[in-house]
C-alpha cells in the first residue's frame, strides 16, 4: 500500500498526459503541435509549481504577464505586424487550452489581453492607434482590460449607462464598469459607452488619465489568482483620436465577446484534462479494501464518463476551429461550444474531486481550485442560461430576449 506522500508524488510526475482518446492529434498541423507543446512546457515550469500558493493567497502572479507575451499567448491569431502570432484559430484555441490546464485565471489574463483588448483595437481602431498600442500589448509591455459589464447591466449590455459627451476636441466620459479582469494593473482599457445619440461607441482610455480609477475587487472565492476590479470614470477626457472611428452599436463589443468565448470553449477543456489526469492517476494509486480504487466499478464509471465528455468537447472545439479558420463560425455556434464545454469541465472537476475523496478539497490536487474557477467561467462572457437562449433563438428564429 502506497503512502499518501507517494501518491502525491506519482500523481504530480504523471500529470499533463494528452488523453487524446480519438486521435485528434492527427487532425492538427505540426505548427499546432509545436505551439501546444511549447505552451504546455511553459505552464509546467512557470505556472504549476506556484499556482496553488497564489490562489490560496488570492494574489495574482503579475510576473507572468511578461512571460505570456514571450510565449506568444497574446493575440496568437492576429497578424504579426500588429503584435500577434500570425497563427490560425485552432492554434489560438490550443494555446488557451494549455493555459487553462494551469489555471483559468492565467488563461483569463491572456484571453482578455488578446481577444478583448488587442482584437477590437486591431479590428476597429485607426492605424495610428494600432501602431501605438498593439505591439506593446502583444509583447506584454502593456497590460489591457475590457470595460463592458456594469454593476446593473451584465447580461443586458444595451442597457449600459456609461456615456460620452462631445466636448470639442475630446469626449467627456462618465460611468463605471464592474468585474473587469486585469483592471487594477492595466495600462489601458477598451471601454464601451453610449454617445449622445444613444449609440454604443468603443474607445481606448489610458491609465493615469485624470478622473479614471480602477479599484480592486476583493473577497473572491473563484479565480483567486486573477486580479479583478472596477473601472470608474468621473469627467474623464478622452481624445477623439482614441475613439474607434467606424463601429457603432452592440456589434463592436459582441464581436469581441465571440472571440473570447471561442477561446474559452477550448480553455475549459484544459481544466477538465487537468482534473481527469489527476483523478485517473489517484485512482490507480489509492488503495482501499486491498486494491486500487480504480478497480471499482463506480470509479471506472466516473472516469469513463469523464473521458467521454472530454472527447466530445475536443471534437466540438476542433470543428468550431475549422469553421473559424474559414470565417464561418457563427456567434451561435460559438455560444453552443462555450456553454457545453464549460459545463462539461465543471462536471468533470466535481467528479474528479469525489474520486480524490477528502484529499480532493486540499491544494495538494487541482480539482477544487479548478472547480471554483469554473463557476466563474460558467458565468462570464455570457452566462450558462444566456448561451442556451442564444441557441434557442438560433434554432427557432424566435427571440426570447424581447
Amino acid at each position: 500500500m502506497e503512502s499518501n506522500g507517494t501518491i502525491k508524488k506519482l500523481a504530480k510526475e504523471d500529470r499533463y498526459q494528452h488523453h487524446d482518446y480519438y486521435n485528434i492529434d492527427e487532425l492538427l498541423t505540426e505548427d499546432h503541435l509545436i505551439a501546444r507543446d511549447a505552451v504546455r512546457d511553459w505552464v509546467k515550469q512557470e505556472v504549476s509549481p506556484i499556482i496553488e500558493q497564489y490562489a490560496e493567497k488570492a494574489e495574482c502572479p503579475k510576473h507572468l504577464f511578461k512571460g505570456l507575451g514571450e510565449i506568444g499567448a497574446y493575440g496568437p491569431s492576429l497578424p504579426t505586424e500588429y503584435g500577434g502570432g500570425g497563427m490560425d484559430e485552432i492554434a489560438y484555441g490550443i494555446i488557451m487550452q494549455e493555459l487553462e490546464r494551469g489555471d483559468s485565471g492565467i488563461r483569463s489574463m491572456a484571453s482578455v489581453q488578446g481577444s478583448l483588448v488587442m482584437y477590437p483595437i486591431y479590428r476597429y481602431a485607426s492605424e495610428e492607434q494600432k501602431k501605438k498600442y498593439l505591439p506593446k500589448l502583444g509583447s506584454g509591455e502593456f497590460i489591457g482590460c475590457f470595460g463592458l459589464t456594469e454593476p446593473d447591466h451584465g447580461s443586458n449590455p444595451s442597457g449600459m449607462i456609461t456615456n460620452i459627451k462631445d466636448n470639442g476636441d475630446h469626449f467627456i466620459l462618465n460611468g463605471s464598469k464592474m468585474w473587469i479582469t486585469n483592471s487594477p494593473v492595466a495600462d489601458l482599457a477598451v471601454v464601451w459607452a453610449k454617445d449622445e445619440e444613444g449609440k454604443i461607441r468603443g474607445m481606448v482610455v489610458e491609465a493615469g488619465t485624470p478622473g479614471f480609477t480602477t479599484p480592486e475587487i476583493h473577497g473572491k472565492w473563484s479565480l483567486r489568482a486573477s486580479i479583478t476590479g472596477e473601472l470608474v470614470f468621473e469627467d474623464v477626457k478622452v481624445p477623439k483620436a482614441n475613439v474607434f472611428p467606424d463601429v457603432r452599436g452592440l456589434k463592436g463589443p459582441l464581436s469581441c465577446l465571440s472571440k473570447a468565448r471561442y477561446g474559452i470553449a477550448w480553455g475549459a477543456i484544459g481544466a477538465a484534462l487537468d482534473c481527469y489526469d489527476s483523478a485517473l492517476n489517484y485512482s490507480k494509486e489509492r488503495i482501499q479494501f486491498d486494491k486500487p480504487i480504480g478497480q471499482f466499478q463506480l470509479t471506472q464509471k466516473k472516469l469513463a464518463e469523464m473521458i467521454t465528455e472530454i472527447t466530445k468537447a475536443q471534437l466540438l472545439a476542433w470543428r468550431l476551429g475549422s469553421l473559424a479558420n474559414k470565417g464561418q463560425a457563427s456567434p451561435a455556434q460559438i455560444s453552443m461550444a462555450k456553454r457545453n464545454n464549460v459545463h462539461m469541465a465543471l462536471e468533470v472537476a466535481r467528479e474528479a474531486r469525489q474520486i480524490h475523496g477528502g484529499m480532493g478539497i486540499t491544494n495538494e490536487y487541482p480539482c477544487m481550485r479548478h472547480m471554483m474557477n469554473l463557476e466563474t467561467v460558467l458565468t462570464y462572457e455570457g452566462t450558462h442560461d444566456i448561451h442556451l437562449l442564444i441557441t434557442g433563438m438560433d434554432v427557432t428564429g424566435l427571440n426570447a430576449f424581447k
